[in-house]
């Protein structure tokens, strides 16, 4: 199957045993074979949530393939091996409100005066995909609190990007999904802290927001919307794989995302409990077992996925984030601004970004677990400073 079809290069798909396997052809060709090995390699280990011989769909994080969405992350994949930064993940989030009050929430202290306009976060996302972001993710607070969610996500152009959100299912009713599916929504990343009732509730600070999650994911799907199970792993509830993939396996969930606690936010001061390097590769080991199996959801573990082993990490590099206030993020745990929306273009924001030290160069894991690059910019902000924090872009450090 042709995926990807330009006069420099094109990627054909197949699959073996269940598996995708890439290859490429045209002037370009040897120039991107490393990259297209190492994708293999990893195709290897891993299981698409579904492929019908004409289209493929890898990942509720990747656009499916064949399609326009997807020439566009092979251009983005092109461009690194070119070392040039494309964002392709462009992550905004438009509220601040929350009905949870989690106890590792890492917008928790994010200055939003006053929030993003429904008019200020298309023009961010239109910004974006000029960039050439190809996957666009409203974030919050809770997305299901702006009534306009699905007009935003409407007006995604979606021979660019692909659409998803982030929600913990609250106020997820059935007329909500729908619309959602009309308006293009592709992938709804269900967030869930735990798959005991009454634990996952003492984290939320909340009762009932357990029950808000089951709803939601059944909407979701329901609608044929793709749905993730979204998991922070954390020393507390990283002995709970299996029970999170179980709960997945039973709501008939595509996928199973695990994205590390990072001690930003009201987790700020718990530098120690945060996940080790013997935990990201029980994580990985935990990847490749679950996606060695012919049935059940697809397992994405995102700190082996943006480790040595595989990517490193996205942050300022191939990700940015947009806090509801509009400050620009290298990603959504980074409380760090290089400018804001309301001030500057996005594209002079990206550029900033990739002209300061700290993102000049790759890094192999989460620079946030990085202590280094702890003390050196999240230790210097000064106490009582309002976040996130804009460091000095005239002298970068």
């Amino acid at each position: 199957m042709r995926v990807y079809d330009k006069s420099i290069i094109k990627v054909n798909a197949s699959t073996e045993n269940g598996m995708i396997v890439l290859d490429t052809e045209g002037p370009l060709s040897p120039v991107a074979k490393p990259i297209i090995k190492h994708i293999n390699g990893i195709f290897q280990e891993e299981k698409p949530i579904s492929s019908d011989g004409d289209d493929i769909i890898f990942s509720t994080w990747v656009p499916p393939m064949p399609g326009p969405v997807f020439n566009r992350m092979i251009s983005a994949e092109i461009s690194a091996i070119l070392r040039r930064r494309v964002p392709d993940q462009f992550s905004i989030a438009i509220t601040g409100r929350c009905p949870n009050d989690c106890i590792h929430c890492g917008a928790a202290g994010i200055v939003i005066d006053p929030e993003l306009s429904f008019d200020e976060i298309n023009h961010a996302v239109d910004q974006a995909l000029d960039l050439g972001t190809h996957y666009v993710s409203f974030d919050g607070g809770e997305t299901m609190l702006r009534k306009d969610l699905v007009d935003m996500v409407a007006k995604v152009d979606k021979s660019r990007a692909v659409a998803t959100c982030f929600t913990s299912g609250f106020a997820l009713d059935e007329k909500r999904a729908m619309d959602l599916k009309k308006a293009g929504l592709y992938a709804a990343h269900m967030s869930l802290d735990s798959p005991h009732e009454k634990e996952h509730d003492r984290v939320r600070g909340r009762e009932g927001a357990f029950k808000d999650t089951v709803k939601g994911v059944k909407h979701v799907l329901d609608a044929d919307i793709l749905a993730d199970l979204f998991v922070v792993v954390s020393p507390d509830n990283i002995d709970d794989l299996d029970g999170f993939y179980d709960f997945a396996v039973d709501m008939g969930m595509q996928e199973m995302s695990i994205y590390e606690i990072v001690a930003v936010g009201r987790w700020m001061e718990h530098e120690d409990e945060v996940v080790s390097e013997k935990d990201v590769k029980r994580l990985g080991a935990f990847q490749k077992s679950m996606n060695r199996r012919s049935d059940g959801p697809r397992v994405t573990a995102f700190p082996y996925f943006m480790g040595p082993d595989q990517f490193g990490c996205f942050a300022g590099r191939r990700w940015m984030h947009t806090t509801a206030g509009g400050d620009v993020l290298p990603c959504a745990y980074t409380p760090i601004s290089f400018g804001n929306i309301r001030e500057d273009d996005l594209a002079t924001i990206w550029k900033r970004m990739g002209k300061h030290v700290a993102y000049r160069c790759s890094a192999e894991y989460c620079m946030m677990r990085n202590p280094e690059f702890r003390n050196k910019y999240i230790h210097s902000i000064p106490e009582g400073e309002s976040l996130p924090f804009r460091i000095d872009l005239q002298t970068p450090r």
